[in-house]
């Protein structure tokens, strides 16, 4: 190893810190991660009870199974024994790939309320310590916000940080469905914020459902918000690795494999969720997902588009003033995440963020980037605003 940096340039060494630093910077740029208390883990309790649970003398399904398994069963269910399932095992239904989106909104309801009471009961009590306390009340704070109105939660696991997923439209009817995939330090306490709420996945989702909707009133469309997997949080190095983007890309992967066939799928990846939809890209289905749009991104652990072994459209974008243009795109020994999507080496489709101002703002009110998710999300190309004032980004399409 001594031999191999001994024999590196001095550019090839300097590359290689900065990306090692520009990496910490990563994982800690944002909002700071906010862990809730330990507890026992509800989600294993419910998943082990369901393991041994039945059904009118029928044994439960492999939580497993493939998600046509899954449907099939359910199927077969009266609509009161698929009611009793969703309030006795709520944290199985919830985030059963394979049940109804409705059924999985009710169980989830009913999940989130029962967490709403053990914070509630820990936010007044004397077991945890201050800070905890102030944990347990924000986590109440969140907890009222998805159970207000008619929220669509479709996926929800207090467990650890906390993941959660909600719908915007009719994702059991929708000709066309979005999926915003979002980047570093999202949980269950930064799903949503109440200033520049789009910079958060719940107002990603409302933006671009909302612009879509504007754009073509009468379309059937889905938005979903998709914070289901764990990302980098803290002082470490994950968000330089793909490590916690494999592990997420399977989970996107068993999401989109639920979803109705005859529907068109967007993915929009921002930041480390870039990363994620470059590793899932292989393995998407083919035709299904029409196309991924990313921006903000370090990169897609590819060296060019092609790499990617998709059929889907690969879209690129970044803001004039975003940070990430600082990122090395570079891979070395696992560390970085490869070329950079909106070079012209990379071969990807990229198109104006003009308004953007930054990291978070791709999907504020007014910008060419929010307007360009929507028309690649309605899939009417024509309409998108390539980065250099050409059509050159639509040709073909």
């Amino acid at each position: 190893m001594t031999l191999f940096f001994a024999r590196m340039t001095p550019a090839s060494l300097r590359a290689l810190l900065a990306l090692a630093v520009v990496f910490v910077m990563l994982a800690t740029t944002g909002w700071t991660a906010v862990r809730p208390h330990a507890t026992t883990d509800p989600k294993a309790a419910t998943l082990s009870a369901w393991l041994h649970g039945t059904i009118g003398s029928r044994k439960l399904p492999d939580p497993g199974a493939a998600p046509s398994v899954i449907a099939r069963f359910f199927a077969s269910l009266t609509s009161v024994q698929r009611t009793r399932l969703a309030e006795r095992y709520p944290l199985v239904v919830g985030n059963l790939n394979g049940v109804p989106p409705s059924l999985r909104y009710l169980a989830n309801r009913r999940a989130i309320t029962q967490a709403r009471a053990t914070e509630v009961a820990l936010a007044g009590g004397d077991l945890l310590t201050a800070a905890g306390r102030l944990v347990a009340t924000q986590l109440v704070a969140r907890y009222d916000s998805l159970l207000s109105g008619h929220r669509q939660i479709l996926t929800f696991d207090p467990t650890g940080d906390g993941r959660v997923a909600e719908v915007l439209g009719n994702l059991s009817t929708a000709d066309r469905v979005s999926i915003v995939v979002p980047g570093v330090d999202t949980d269950l306490l930064t799903f949503e914020r109440a200033d520049k709420s789009y910079s958060a996945p719940a107002g990603m989702a409302r933006s671009l459902y909302g612009a879509e909707q504007a754009a073509d009133p009468g379309a059937s469309t889905a938005v979903i918000a998709w914070a289901d997997y764990t990302t980098p949080s803290g002082m470490g190095l994950d968000a330089s690795t793909g490590t916690l983007a494999e592990r997420g890309a399977t989970r996107l992967e068993a999401l989109v494999g639920a979803l109705p066939q005859t529907a068109d799928i967007s993915l929009f990846c921002h930041s480390y969720g870039s990363v994620l939809c470059g590793v899932a890209a292989p393995d998407l289905p083919a035709g299904q997902v029409s196309d991924i749009t990313v921006f903000g991104s370090p990169g897609m652990r590819a060296e060019n588009a092609s790499d990617l072994h998709t059929t889907a459209n690969i879209w690129a974008a970044r803001d004039d003033n975003d940070w990430i243009s600082d990122v090395p795109h570079l891979e070395f020994a696992g560390l970085g995440h490869g070329a950079d999507p909106v070079s012209d080496s990379f071969g990807a489709r990229v198109i104006s963020a003009a308004g953007a101002d930054g990291h978070p703002g791709y999907f504020a009110p007014g910008t060419t980037s929010l307007a360009n998710f929507a028309q690649i999300a309605l899939g009417r190309y024509s309409g998108v605003a390539c980065a250099d004032a050409t059509t050159d980004c639509t040709q073909g399409l």
